[in-house]
């Protein structure tokens, strides 16, 4: 069957005349009968009754006469798309976008678009829901689509970053929140709300992110959905409501000081902005480095071409992690989950070396959203359990009675959770690295008369046991030949973490930032001589076996969050000030102590590290084993205990 038939059948049935058809069609009648007659002889049917001279549709000929229409337009758009193609200067391109992406972010692009290429035409066709985009790409209303919203799940949509975008809330300049850089949700709660309508890219990322964290808009004091963002904007200049929005959106009214936008820690990761294209376009429309030049580019490619070169090397970096785009298929399904399933976590809040692993993963709701919710794991519940210790003994204590199944440790205890003999966990990444092995240190009263490690013969030194402290005491005095001549004693803790009393002993060995804060405080000081050897000292995670056999994505979940609580420490300005507040320190004492990444001008710090450093294991273990009551640790099997390829999965 020929396009050309359905034309000339199209024709025939119009006029019911094959006379008046061949007129139109400018053919002789012989010619439109033998057309007809060769179509139905294809079909194997009639597609008219002749009644004398008068014709008349049959069933099958009325259904093609109704849906014939839509080949004859499908047939000519493809001509007309061609024809643009062909073009390549001349034609049209159809841009279809999310509404906060239409009025902060896309009007430079159109902009610098039209001065490149004047004699295409650009129209924006802006849509209220990620549904509706959706359906203008599959349906080729647009040619390509801006969103906020991934649409990768679709096999026929090819998605590329290229953008960053955050989530802010935001209030009126007279509100009482005005003031406030950072809040939680859990803080904002018994506010009025302002939201866009179910399904509009923003309110899909706010409620995709209070289901992760086992809430809904139903625990808030109340909210009152909008259609508009001028809507929104009245109610929080004239009703003091906050509104969840983009950055793209209130930026004049930021500009002015009318309105505030206040970081919120469950949206402290920025979202991206996508390109989608089809994907059965996606090929011919990538534009390379060599054809970037070429004038026979296509309107697509030419939009595609201008994105690449104005995106960020940040946007698509490796290293770069992003808050994960919500699903406008998927559904909570947490009411349906039959099982449940509890991750015990065993952290240490007030180690600073220990934060990105623990506290700020915690605050931020990071390992909510970045635990697997589909195959296997939709039919599951997940119960989290943050279980915080001032040191890594109980932790180790929790690994082996299978009362926790991940655990945060410095060197020393890291190294006792794999003593077992059948070594009941697996180290799966580092936490951070001190690589000078400075941050542990022995204390005294600044009115003692003990100035270097020579000077502890016959004292009393308090030390946390089976703590990174001991194990750096441990083989300093084991370096000194002074093991058997001083005498180590349990730390107590007091009412007051960073208080050391004076009379309980001559001095306290402890790690980064308990005796920072003694010395700060001006009742102590540094013994000297201790940790001669300078053995690196690391914070680490380990996993029970039955978590790495059992759930694997969950412990490569975990990492996952890791890595994205070191991102953000690491590239906001304002972490360090943010974790001071939740662990009641100065900040210079939380810079201090954890930088970002490693820089020699800058000894005594830990820094954010998760790569595994087997020598360093090796080292610890080989000095370690010398000291009565340690030689068990020459048997781990680092082979064995080391899983590194949890480690690749998230960098993969």
């Amino acid at each position: 069957m020929e396009v050309y038939q359905i034309r000339v059948f199209l024709e025939v049935a119009r006029y019911l005349s094959f006379t008046e058809a061949a007129d139109a069609l400018n053919l002789t009648q012989p010619a439109v009968s033998a057309k007809i007659k060769s179509l139905e002889s294809e079909l194997g049917t009639s597609l008219f009754y002749r009644l004398g001279r008068k014709i008349q549709l049959t069933e099958v000929g009325e259904f093609l006469f109704e849906e014939g229409a839509k080949l004859i337009q499908i047939e000519n758009q493809l001509i007309q798309k061609i024809e643009d193609i062909k073009k390549g200067k001349c034609g049209s391109l159809k841009i279809g976008c999310t509404m906060a992406l239409a009025e902060g972010w896309l009007p430079n692009i159109v902009f610098e678009y039209r001065q490149q290429y004047p004699s295409i035409q650009v129209q924006c066709l802006v849509f209220e829901s990620a549904e509706l985009l959706y359906q203008a790409m599959t349906s080729q209303t647009v040619d390509v689509g801006i969103s906020d919203v991934n649409f990768e799940e679709f096999s026929e949509l090819s998605t590329t970053a290229i953008d960053k975008i955050s989530y802010h809330v935001f209030v009126s300049h007279h509100h009482p929140l005005a003031k406030q850089r950072w809040m939680s949700l859990a803080d904002l709660r018994k506010y009025p709300w302002a939201l866009l309508p179910a399904g509009t890219p923003s309110r899909l990322v706010l409620d995709s992110r209070l289901s992760e964290l086992g809430h809904t808009l139903d625990g808030f004091l109340r909210f009152e959905t909008v259609d508009t963002m001028s809507l929104m904007r009245t109610y929080m200049m004239q009703g003091n409501y906050l509104g969840f929005a983009t950055n793209f959106d209130f930026q004049p009214e930021c500009e002015l000081g009318t309105m505030t936008a206040i970081s919120l820690q469950e949206f402290a990761l920025s979202g991206s902005v996508y390109l989608v294209v089809p994907r059965r376009l996606n090929q011919a429309n990538t534009v390379d480095s060599s054809s970037r030049r070429s004038r026979n580019l296509n309107p697509t490619q030419k939009l595609i071409n201008l994105l690449q070169a104005k995106t960020s090397p940040a946007v698509s970096a490796s290293n770069v992690v992003r808050l994960r785009s919500p699903s406008f298929v998927r559904r909570s399904q947490s009411s349906s989950r039959s099982e449940v399933l509890t991750l015990s976590i065993g952290v240490q809040n007030g180690t600073i070396p220990a934060i990105t692993a623990g506290l700020i993963m915690q605050r931020l709701g990071l390992l909510e959203h970045f635990l697997p919710q589909e195959g296997r794991y939709s039919s599951i519940q997940y119960q989290i359990q943050w279980q915080d210790f001032s040191t890594g003994a109980p932790i180790v204590d929790g690994l082996r009675s299978r009362q926790l199944n991940i655990g945060v440790l410095g060197d020393y205890p890291l190294l006792l959770s794999a003593e077992d003999t059948v070594q009941n966990t697996r180290l799966i990444s580092f936490v951070s690295t001190n690589p000078d092995g400075s941050c542990n240190a022995v204390v005294v009263p600044h009115r003692s008369h003990l100035h270097s490690v020579d000077d502890l013969r016959g004292r009393a030194i308090a030390v946390p046991l089976r703590s990174s402290a001991h194990g750096m005491v441990l083989r300093s005095l084991n370096a000194t030949r002074l093991l058997d001549q001083v005498n180590l004693i349990p730390f107590q803790q007091q009412a007051d973490q960073f208080e050391f009393s004076e009379q309980y002993a001559d001095g306290y060995a402890h790690f980064a930032p308990f005796h920072d804060i003694a010395c700060r405080r001006g009742q102590f000081r540094y013994l000297e001589g201790c940790n001669s050897e300078a053995l690196p000292a690391f914070y680490g995670v380990v996993v029970t076996n039955e978590l790495a056999d059992q759930y694997p994505e969950v412990a490569i979940a975990y990492l996952r969050a890791l890595s994205a609580a070191q991102y953000w420490y690491d590239t906001t300005p304002s972490a360090p000030a943010l974790v001071a507040k939740w662990t009641h320190l100065d900040p210079e004492v939380i810079v201090q102590i954890l930088s970002s990444s490693y820089q020699k001008t800058q000894p005594g710090r830990f820094f954010s590290e998760m790569q595994i450093r087997p020598d360093w294991l090796r080292l610890h273990i080989d000095q370690l084993s010398q000291i009565p009551g340690n030689q068990h640790l020459q048997a781990i099997n680092l082979n064995q205990w080391i899983h590194a390829d949890f480690l690749q999965q998230i960098r993969a």
